[in-house]
């Protein structure tokens, strides 16, 4: 059985992602109260497997994830891309609407892409919590009228609370990318056609244009481009690349021109693995 970590509790969106992504297979589940304490269980094979997220369709990305990524050596292996609908729920108490609604308690996150919903409600306190089915978690042991959480349905369900108001994301079309990520030790994929790289290059003009160019010549398609901080050097950036591939071979001949390209001063490969977006 695989011993899955993630960031928050039973019915969060984590929860849901390991449901999606590890259909059919047995797991168990380790809470943990950060992406931090994820990283550390995966880097310490306290676990087999972490999932993180890493970027939302709303929100943008979560950079302090790829940071841990690097910090801990951990590689991603797969990805995997949840629709997320924020539901306001509370303990059942007959009658109660959002009227009666004087607190709601979610993670920052949740409440950045609920923000239109939550501003036609002024007289609500927002109050952020550490993740969204622990908020729902605490609102079901608080048993308290007035007081709610914005989380999935999932986590309506598994802590007994009633929906008061459904999908109030304001953007309907809302998705969350989630890696799956492991001790960088363990062996990697047979089979992948995207992989996610990170250049450090000489600051001199035009070398990001360079790298992105070789890669655009021989036909590889770049998904996501993010400039990344480096820690304890002010004003300079690693470079987050994504990029797909049909051809093994395109992927084997950049890697082999791109490290004589001058300007390159590193390049390391988080991960290779199977793209989990599914296209129309």
């Amino acid at each position: 059985m695989k011993k899955i970590a993630i960031q928050g509790v039973k019915g969060c969106f984590h929860h849901a992602a390991v449901s999606k992504y590890f259909e059919g297979c047995n797991y168990k589940l380790m809470e943990c109260s950060s992406f931090r304490e994820v990283a550390i269980s995966v880097s310490e094979s306290n676990v087999d497997i972490g999932v993180m997220a890493i970027e939302n369709s709303i929100a943008g990305t979560i950079l302090t994830n790829y940071s841990l990524l690097s910090e801990y050596n951990l590689k991603i292996v797969g990805e995997v891309y949840m629709p997320i609908q924020h539901h306001l729920m509370a303990y059942p108490y007959p009658g109660q609407n959002i009227k009666d609604i004087k607190e709601i308690y979610s993670h920052p996150m949740a409440i950045l892409q609920c923000e239109l919903f939550i501003d036609t409600h002024p007289y609500i306190k927002i109050s952020e919590y550490s993740d969204t089915a622990a908020a729902a978690k605490y609102i079901s042991i608080c048993r308290k009228k007035g007081l709610a959480a914005i989380a999935s349905e999932n986590a309506a369900k598994e802590y007994g609370l009633e929906i008061i108001s459904k999908n109030i994301q304001t953007i309907t079309s809302n998705f969350t990318r989630f890696f799956i990520i492991k001790n960088c030790y363990k062996q990697k994929n047979d089979y992948f056609n995207k992989a996610s790289l990170i250049f450090k290059i000489l600051h001199t003009t035009g070398s990001l244009s360079q790298i992105l160019s070789l890669i655009s010549s021989i036909g590889i398609n770049m998904t996501k481009i993010q400039s990344i901080p480096i820690i304890q050097r002010p004003w300079e950036y690693s470079f987050y690349v994504d990029i797909i591939f049909n051809n093994m071979k395109d992927y084997e001949k950049m890697k082999k021109r791109i490290q004589k390209i001058p300007c390159l001063h590193q390049l390391s490969i988080m991960g290779e693995y199977q793209n989990g977006r599914i296209t129309s």
